[in-house]
């Protein structure tokens, strides 16, 4: 099993970027994907969550109404779209992927990681 995140990069503060996990050696329609978060010196915390239909989300209060998380299924890739970027979004962001298809924020809970992608955003 292979989750590669990508589109990560330097922003400004009030802008945006597009995050994407692509699966490989998984039923990707069958697990619910998320996103963590860990920012230097900080413990990994959870961002948000998407079923494998995509009818149901979850979000941290700090990204609701910032973030989106979306799937596409027939590509077999997960995303985060996040706006108006703050300091405090800095982080190394990490999909995961759960076979049991919770929305749980529980790390322990989910079977396969990501390596990361960094965003940092500037003032």
């Amino acid at each position: 099993v292979n989750l590669v995140e990508s589109g990560g990069g330097l922003v400004q503060a009030g802008g945006s970027l597009r995050l994407s996990c692509a699966a490989s050696g998984l039923t990707f329609s069958t697990y619910a994907m998320s996103w963590f978060r860990q920012a230097p010196g900080k413990e990994r915390e959870f961002v948000a969550a998407i079923l494998w239909s995509g009818r149901s989300t979850r979000y941290a209060d700090s990204v609701k109404g910032r973030f989106t998380i979306s799937r596409d299924n027939a590509k077999n890739t997960v995303y985060l779209q996040m706006n108006s970027l703050k300091l405090e979004d800095t982080s190394i962001y990490y999909c995961a992927a759960d076979l049991s298809n919770g929305l749980t924020s529980i790390e322990a809970d989910y079977d396969y990681w990501g390596q990361g992608t960094q965003v940092t955003v500037s003032s």
